[in-house]
């Protein structure tokens, strides 16, 4: 059942994906996972990581969507390089961005996790907003998961080693770290 005043994070535009199902029974949040997303590839802003997320992106608009044009993605917040965050699925549902993975020896880290992804690329650094809006957002959610432990944060790379690399060498987990210490929610 939904909760509103914990199911959407207040400063996020709300965007719902259809890419999302139901945790499982009596199944919460307790792991944030940081990913990494530009869509075409390398390329920043733009409507084309919402159109991913919603089935609507069109395959004719660069070669690289003819290749994903036909997956069925989501996160539960995406945050832009400018820093505004938009949420496609609420807290309490299964967001479908972590794929085949496992985290501390449990599989299918969808059915626990909150995927929050990044416009970047591993070859870039992130804009220093992304790290502020982001430690708010971690912030916010331990505050309203208690599950969700202080060392429940990973990356992509983390849960799905050999199959994806984000969010990439330039994340800097120090500075993210020291933004959660310091910034007020």
């Amino acid at each position: 059942m939904l909760d509103s005043s914990r199911d959407w994070y207040p400063p996020a535009r709300r965007v719902e994906s259809p890419n999302q199902d139901a945790r499982p029974p009596a199944q919460g949040p307790e792991l944030i996972v940081v990913h990494a997303i530009s869509l075409p590839p390398g390329e920043f802003g733009g409507p084309h990581i919402a159109e991913l997320f919603q089935n609507r992106l069109d395959p004719a608009a660069h070669p690289y969507f003819a290749e994903i044009a036909g997956l069925q993605v989501s996160a539960h917040v995406l945050i832009d390089r400018e820093g505004r965050l938009t949420q496609f699925v609420p807290f309490s549902q299964r967001a479908w961005h972590a794929g085949v993975s496992q985290w501390e020896g449990r599989q299918r880290c969808n059915d626990f996790s909150i995927g929050i992804e990044l416009e970047g690329t591993d070859e870039e650094p992130f804009a220093p907003v992304q790290y502020t809006e982001l430690a708010r957002l971690v912030r916010w959610l331990r505050v309203h998961y208690k599950d969700i432990g202080p060392d429940a944060l990973t990356g992509h790379s983390d849960i799905a080693p050999g199959r994806k690399t984000d969010p990439g060498p330039r994340f800097d987990w120090a500075r993210l770290q020291r933004e959660i210490r310091e910034v007020t929610a």
